[in-house]
């Protein structure tokens, strides 16, 4: 993770040396979700939107700086914080329900990505004066995360981690590929309005709290006992629907990796300068020889 922070600010320190013209700045607003062992229907684990449970939608906002690099693609440092939840009880599956867990998890989340604008147009009402323009985009790159997963026990969220529910101590931070597609419209040549969808896939498949299966030997103590294996909350009339979880029983699906999207509208300033065209003729400070336009006669 290291690494991957001094890579992104040497990146941008290069450019931000390079150029100060080519740059917009903002904010994003939005929502998320995720995908992992807690969701879905009647079903057992399925790839992508159709395990997500839309009533655990949750929130997210950030900032990021983007950069111009040529006229078909622009890159982008993004600052993200977000929040994703999952809880068995809204399931259908019988194995998920009975299991009975339940999670939320605060994300912190860098990424740099690289953004390709197949579709542009620079002059929304053809007005010739290219003052308001639309671009739509698809973009892909690198990023980190900082992952904390909690569960409800007892009437407080309890951070999962350090138990080990399944004897696995994972890891907090990790690394993701982000992906999708988004658009912006730009006002006055100013101010952009945006709009972006940007689904993570990444490594771990601890963003829950579950993958395998349940530890075998059980914990030692009662309190790690119980927040480990959670059917012990259920009402005693469903205890025979929940005596396949046990210790050492399955708990998660470890053959599908988890992943978070988020949906944001965006806000962004652009920092507007000289082109190159301009210093060209005029010098880098807006000084230096001016050409003698010549008089052209009207031909009619």
């Amino acid at each position: 993770m290291k690494k991957l922070i001094l890579f992104i600010f040497i990146v941008s320190s290069t450019f931000t040396l390079k150029s100060q013209w080519l740059w917009d700045y903002g904010g994003a607003i939005g929502v998320s979700n995720y995908l992992g062992d807690i969701g879905g229907k009647e079903k057992t684990r399925r790839d992508f939107v159709a395990d997500m449970k839309l009533s655990k939608t949750r929130w997210n906002g950030g900032a990021f700086v983007r950069y111009k690099w040529r006229p078909k693609l622009s890159l982008k440092l993004a600052f993200d914080y977000l929040r994703i939840e999952g809880d068995d009880k809204l399931s259908t599956n019988p194995g998920r329900m009975y299991r009975n867990f339940n999670f939320r998890n605060d994300i912190f989340d860098l990424a740099f990505t690289g953004s390709w604008f197949f579709y542009e147009n620079n002059d929304l009402g053809n007005t010739y004066r290219y003052r308001n323009g639309f671009r739509a985009y698809l973009f892909a790159g690198v990023g980190g995360y900082y992952t904390n997963p909690k569960s409800l026990y007892k009437g407080e969220y309890v951070k999962m981690q350090p138990f080990a529910s399944e004897g696995v101590q994972y890891k907090k931070v990790g690394l993701n590929i982000p992906m999708g597609l988004g658009f912006y419209f730009t006002f006055n040549k100013k101010h952009r309005i945006g709009f972006e969808m940007n689904y993570r896939k990444t490594f771990s498949d601890y963003l829950d709290d579950i993958s395998g299966n349940y530890p075998d030997p059980p914990p030692g103590d009662a309190y790690t006992q119980g927040l480990i294996l959670r059917t012990t909350e259920l009402p005693p009339e469903d205890i025979g629907a929940y005596q396949s979880h046990t210790w050492g029983a399955k708990r998660g699906d470890k053959t599908h990796k988890d992943g978070y999207m988020t949906m944001s509208v965006s806000y962004s300033y652009v920092i507007r300068g000289k082109s190159s065209f301009y210093r060209a003729r005029h010098g880098f400070f807006g000084k230096g020889k001016k050409r003698k336009m010549r008089k052209i006669r009207a031909k009619f």
